[in-house]
């Protein structure tokens, strides 16, 4: 049986003229050809605009500079389609992308499906993402057909614990979003609007291992171009309590300790990074205190964990130095 549903392909973008062509050629070289493409400016100040017209197939829509989860939303205002995907500016999806994911997504009555993809480095070549990934592992022995199917039970698990689907990975149905991205979210936007899906509603997924797309890095990169005290300090401080304080009364209590000691042991480890990399001793101790508040047990158990772990990191960076030598 063939599907061919309109799909409404969202290309949120700001300052990417060197790399926006790549993502849109991208999405008008797709086997898959029901396709309305939107690129999203968001506030650019470079030659995004001129760029755009070079595709005279292609929407475009300027707003004032919001962040992703704005540009994501204006896009979804804006998309004819029943199916949904949003393609990063600076990422690059391979010609079957959407056949192969729009073909699961509607043989099988899924809400989403997310696939694999070669992750780029900034030294080195890129790499195998999802086949590793220690969240994602247990369900790959579920493979079929080159698929994996996840239910209710297991979206919940999964994305409590970890977002193995950014937004180039992802065919979502549109009616399956519930108020789209929260745009208070710094980093895991995404992440906010599937947990909304799966903590609201019984959801159904898939993904494979089959890398159909390519996610390139930079120094400017929302999530890959920061440095490890940032992503802790938006994405596992700031974004988790934004997300435990909208999610709570969906959850449930072992699965609210889960996010909250997430919280704690990310406040923690960024007490460490204060004390012992930037001197702030004030901050340092503020952090800590933040924790304490919730779990004063949980938190002094974390405190020695998190000091060995650093202890253990910089160990071995040692020796990978006195070994190279």
């Amino acid at each position: 049986m063939s599907y061919n549903p309109l799909v409404s392909i969202v290309i949120p973008t700001f300052n990417r003229a060197d790399k926006l062509s790549d993502a849109i050629e991208s999405a008008l070289n797709q086997t898959y050809k029901n396709i309305q493409v939107i690129v999203i400016d968001d506030g650019s100040t470079d030659d995004t605009a001129e760029l755009v017209k070079k595709y005279p197939e292609v929407e475009y829509h300027w707003q004032k500079n919001g962040g992703q989860a704005a540009a994501r939303n204006k896009g979804l205002k804006n998309a004819k389609g029943p199916i949904l995907a949003s393609l990063d500016s600076d990422d690059i999806w391979y010609p079957n992308f959407l056949e192969r994911c729009v073909e699961k997504l509607e043989s099988d009555h899924l809400d989403f499906v997310f696939a694999n993809w070669d992750q780029d480095v900034k030294v080195g070549d890129s790499w195998d993402f999802l086949s590793g990934d220690p969240f994602l592992k247990p369900y790959h022995q579920h493979i079929k057909n080159n698929w994996s199917d996840l239910g209710n039970k297991e979206l919940r698990d999964l994305f409590l614990k970890a977002c193995p689907s950014p937004s180039s990975a992802v065919v979502i149905r549109k009616s399956s979003i519930v108020s789209g991205w929260d745009e208070q979210i710094n980093i895991g936007d995404d992440w906010c609007m599937y947990l909304e899906m799966i903590l609201t509603k019984k959801s159904k997924a898939a993904y494979t291992l089959d890398r159909l797309w390519r996610k390139r890095v930079d120094e400017i990169n929302i999530y890959d171009g920061r440095k490890w005290s940032e992503i802790l300090e938006f994405l596992y401080i700031a974004d988790l309590k934004i997300k435990i304080d909208k999610f709570k009364h969906l959850l449930h209590k072992d699965e609210l300790k889960i996010l909250q000691r997430r919280y704690m042991a990310s406040l923690v480890e960024l007490s460490k990074h204060n004390l012992i990399r930037e001197f702030n001793i004030p901050h340092s101790f503020r952090l800590l205190k933040r924790s304490f508040a919730i779990d004063i047990p949980f938190t002094l158990r974390t405190i020695p964990n998190v000091m060995m772990k650093g202890l253990g990191s910089k160990v071995k960076n040692l020796t990978e130095k006195f070994n190279k030598k």
